[in-house]
């Protein structure tokens, strides 16, 4: 049985721990300061001692595909090449990085950010269907703008080539594996979710052919970058809204089936997530975040990504009414995790509400109560609050401590990011809480 401290392949390569700092929104950009702001948001976690860091998700083309503002374009490879800094900064303290590589589709800022369709007004949302009616009634009441442009099939190939350059770029920087982002309402989720694929190509129709676009960008990731570690997101969309609103979905034996598929396929490692249809608090659970909200320096720049100061206030409605039927759950998406590790033999990758040392011990089945859920834990938001969080989760067992995170969930950290606001804790009392454990020199890496 494995613990936190024990190193793991993944596709050949070797991780120092089961430790990983999930994928989260730098918004640095690709202006002449992202690589410094990239290494600056990054590196801490390095430093720390997490084995595997995963940079968020990066575009793989020039335009549109941007699901917030302030993401990082990977379709330059003049600037991909200058993230060689980057990576270099992460190997010093041997640890490995994997970028995601993502498109957003129908959740592309395009369709709901008001000032970025005004300042974008010929972008068109690329679709792998025409958008569900849910969707269009949403558009047709104003509260989104659907101008979708559906993919043909041979449209569809080339994205798929895009993201296989993307990676090659990585690869030629020095990132160690490419991380996909199959969920969050991503293009690829689109692809795989009946709820949006309702092609009657190759590439819809049947499970199986839902599933032909992650095969194809496996086949064009391994044509141009090699046999590098490759991973991905598997959605069950187990928190969509109930039929009648919602019919067709992912359930989780979909989403198991798909994990099964993915290996045979010849994907190294999967990230099983429960997540919604749309984009919603099921994927960041915990409190409604009414500081955020409340903050006057930011309600101008809220009023422009959502068109008026009207439309601030449903969202947030919107956002209040969410966080009751998401409440925080520890571990969210364990028992997702827990059936697809019975079912495969490459790595499972656990997130999503993992906050304490024992917890993380008890899926990795190092306490010996019960079988693993996975084989890695990672944790996303909580390195906004505590950028050098790993050193306290990994020397806490050489001194006898059960460390928790400081992070309440209170999500303070996540819509300002609509904005462009970077990733950054904003609650006074997480704050003093980190103070204190770097005044007691917690974040310190001994040589222990």
């Amino acid at each position: 049985m494995a613990t936190l401290e024990d190193p793991i392949e993944i596709g050949g390569m070797t991780v120092p721990n089961r430790l990983y700092r999930a994928p989260l929104l730098e918004c640095a950009g690709n202006g002449p300061d992202a690589v410094e702001a990239l290494i600056d948001d990054l590196e801490p976690a390095a430093e720390s001692g997490v084995g595997l860091i995963c940079q968020g998700a990066t575009i793989v083309r020039g335009e549109g595909g941007c699901a917030a503002p302030g993401m990082t374009r990977v379709h330059d490879p003049d600037f991909v090449a200058r993230l060689s800094r980057l990576t270099d900064r992460i190997h010093d303290h041997g640890s490995r990085i994997f970028i995601q590589l993502e498109h957003g589709g129908l959740r592309s800022m395009e369709t709901w950010h008001a000032e970025y369709r005004t300042e974008h007004p010929d972008l068109e949302q690329l679709a792998v269907s025409e958008p569900p009616w849910q969707l269009r009634l949403l558009d047709r009441i104003g509260f989104l703008e659907y101008d979708p442009y559906v993919l043909s099939t041979a449209e569809v190939y080339d994205l798929a080539a895009d993201f296989g350059r993307a990676a090659a770029r990585a690869v030629d920087a020095g990132y160690d594996g490419i991380h996909l982002a199959g969920a969050n309402m991503g293009i690829v989720q689109q692809f795989l979710s009946p709820f949006y694929n309702r092609r009657d190509d190759e590439f819809g129709g049947s499970p199986e052919a839902r599933l032909a676009f992650l095969a194809i960008v496996h086949d064009e990731i391994r044509e141009r970058a090699g046999d590098v570690p490759l991973v991905t997101k598997v959605p069950a969309e187990t928190p969509a809204p109930p039929a009648p609103i919602v019919q067709r979905k992912l359930s989780l034996a979909d989403g198991i089936e798909i994990a099964r598929r993915l290996e045979r396929i010849g994907y190294d490692a999967v990230v099983p997530v429960q997540t919604s249809v749309t984009w919603d608090m099921s994927i960041v659970r915990g409190a409604y975040p009414e500081r955020a909200w409340d903050n006057e320096a930011l309600r101008e720049a809220y009023d422009a990504a959502f068109g008026g100061a009207t439309r601030r206030r449903l969202v947030a409605l919107a956002n209040r009414v969410q966080s009751l039927q998401y409440d925080f759950e520890s571990a969210w998406n364990e028992d997702f995790c827990r059936q697809v590790r019975d079912q495969v033999s490459i790595p499972v990758l656990a997130e999503g509400g993992i906050r304490e040392r024992a917890e993380m011990d008890r899926l990795l089945g190092s306490n010996g109560d019960e079988p693993p859920a996975c084989d890695m834990v990672g944790m996303a938001r909580p390195f906004y609050a505590e950028p050098r969080l790993g050193a306290r989760l990994l020397e806490a067992k050489l001194d006898g401590d059960e460390p928790r995170v400081v992070c309440e969930s209170c999500n303070n950290c996540t819509v300002p990011q609509v904005t462009g606001a970077p990733g950054i804790c904003r609650t006074p009392g997480v704050l003093r809480k980190r103070g204190e454990l770097e005044r007691a020199g917690a974040y310190e890496r001994s040589d222990r």
